[in-house]
């Protein structure tokens, strides 16, 4: 199997006295989902600030194939004055998109409206969809379905892991049955 991520033993913290990680290792392949589960403020987040180079760990390094990635909180992750559609064509072909909202039971037409019209579960849906539709090595998701409710959280997971080959998928998530349910792996932090 291909390696899509491989962190090696870093070391990371706010301040020199607490760190978050101190000689911390993960690797993710190719096929593979592993879930990240630990209570609030233990790092989960800053681990893919790390991954995503948002910041730099002390020690230790992380390399990784081409990613994408899905945050928890959609609004945050679409320009407020600029169309779904304009957003997510400005980073990935557009091909199969009919295909994929039909499987996220979104109409089209929502793609031609500006982000702050949709409810927070339609956006976080695009946000996915743009995710996908970039055909990542690694997919980075925070709290992806924490937006949608119980119903549509199962469809979309089924989705994500129906999409899931050839790519690499790294969870964070509060749902340990959710976690259970998709992992290969679940590393628990804290």
């Amino acid at each position: 199997m291909k390696s899509v991520l491989n962190i090696n033993n870093i070391s990371f913290g706010y301040t020199k006295d607490i760190l978050l990680f101190n000689d911390f290792s993960l690797s993710l392949n190719e096929g593979e989902i592993k879930a990240i589960v630990g209570p609030s403020g233990v790092g989960k987040s800053t681990l893919f600030e790390l991954i995503l180079g948002y910041r730099k760990p002390s020690l230790g390094l992380i390399q990784s194939l081409s990613l994408s990635q899905v945050f928890q909180d959609p609004y945050s992750s679409f320009h407020p004055t600029y169309t779904v559609r304009k957003q997510i064509a400005e980073v990935t072909s557009m091909e199969g998109v009919g295909a994929l909202l039909e499987q996220m039971g979104l109409d089209e037409s929502l793609l031609d409206t500006l982000p702050h019209k949709l409810s927070g579960g339609q956006l976080q849906r695009c946000s996915i969809l743009r995710a996908l539709l970039m055909k990542p090595k690694l997919l980075l998701l925070d709290e992806p379905t924490s937006a949608l409710d119980n119903l549509n959280q199962l469809d979309i997971m089924k989705l994500i892991v129906q999409h899931s080959e050839g790519m690499g998928v790294l969870l964070i998530t509060h749902d340990g049955d959710l976690a259970r349910w998709c992992a290969d792996e679940i590393i628990t932090l804290g």
